[in-house]
């Protein structure tokens, strides 16, 4: 199956160019081209379409040496830079309480453009700008929090270019974290299980999922999740697509499960709630008829699987 080459961030064929890392590609220098994020948010211009910006060498002092290369778009050496110690004025700062933060910030240096979370742009920016935003803000959160060594408590250092972290002390060497989660299409008929979680925006509703446990399967993951969550056994499983989803640093693994039973026995320490939704049901809530629920946001893997189950294109 070829979904997964149409999921957003599910790669542009980005030449990562890893024989670069550590051979003198820290930082761009004259030539080189970076994108640029802040606390998370990248740095987008908007005219007729949305596009990452690409700063210039004269900017790349802002970042105090926060530099990670990307790899090569186009012939051109590509790199993100982390500003994130700068501070906008008071009535740009983001709030933290918010499932999605959707306030705007504005650099000075940067008068065209804006800094803003990747999850509203994602559906709008060209799949080459998706995979460089994805792999920036996935390796920038790495990098945020895991400072020190976990085999001895030492500082670490960022090296390879952004691609690993050396402890100063043991040096042990640290690799990027990517943590797998199963994310389930649950069917039975023409009936398909959601549910939703805690601090959702109300009414939002998706696909259930949950990170795969060590020594477990992705086939097993998904009927235990699936079990858990809401008392339904699932039978039969496949692999459908996946989707790298920088928030933080996870690996969406899109299933389709069969149901062998349909009665929800939900477990609210995991789920505020589930429920089946048929396909007609569905249908009117992607066309705004229905306001029974709010669909996954555009460009999440859930939406995608979705989409494909009415259009009956999943095989």
């Amino acid at each position: 199956m070829r979904l997964g080459e149409k999921v957003t961030f599910g790669g542009s064929g980005l030449q990562r160019a890893a024989e670069l890392r550590g051979k003198g590609s820290g930082c761009p220098s004259a030539g080189d081209q970076a994108i640029v994020l802040w606390r998370g948010k990248v740095l987008v211009e908007r005219n007729d379409s949305v596009f990452l910006l690409r700063a210039e060498v004269n900017h790349i002092a802002l970042s105090e040496g926060r530099c990670i290369f990307l790899g090569v778009d186009q012939e051109v050496k590509t790199f993100a830079i982390d500003i994130s110690n700068w501070t906008p004025s008071d009535d740009e700062r983001p709030d933290p309480s918010e499932f999605y933060d959707s306030s705007e910030q504005f650099h000075p240096d940067f008068p065209t453009a804006v800094f803003c979370e990747l999850r509203g742009q994602m559906a709008y920016i060209t799949a080459r700008d998706a995979e460089l935003a994805a792999t920036a803000k996935a390796l920038f959160h790495w990098h945020n929090s895991h400072e020190f060594c976990s085999r001895c408590g030492g500082i670490s250092e960022m090296t390879m270019s952004g691609w690993q972290r050396k402890c100063s002390i043991c040096e042990t060497t640290h690799f990027p974290r990517t943590d797998p989660v199963v994310i389930m299409l649950i069917t039975q008929g023409s009936n398909v299980l959601l549910g939703r979680s805690p601090g959702w925006p109300d009414r939002m509703y998706s696909l259930l999922a949950g990170f795969v446990e060590p020594g477990e399967t992705i086939e097993a993951a998904v009927r235990r999740e699936v079990f858990e969550e809401s008392g339904i056994k699932v039978g039969h499983v496949s692999y459908l697509a996946s989707q790298p989803w920088a928030f933080p640093n996870s690996l969406m693994i899109g299933c389709h499960g069969e149901a062998l039973s349909k009665e929800i026995n939900l477990d609210v320490n995991e789920i505020d709630d589930a429920l089946w939704i048929s396909k007609t049901e569905l249908m009117n809530t992607f066309d705004s008829k229905e306001t029974l629920i709010r669909p996954a946001r555009l460009g999440s893997i859930a939406q995608f699987l979705l989409k494909h189950w009415l259009a009956d294109t999943l095989k």
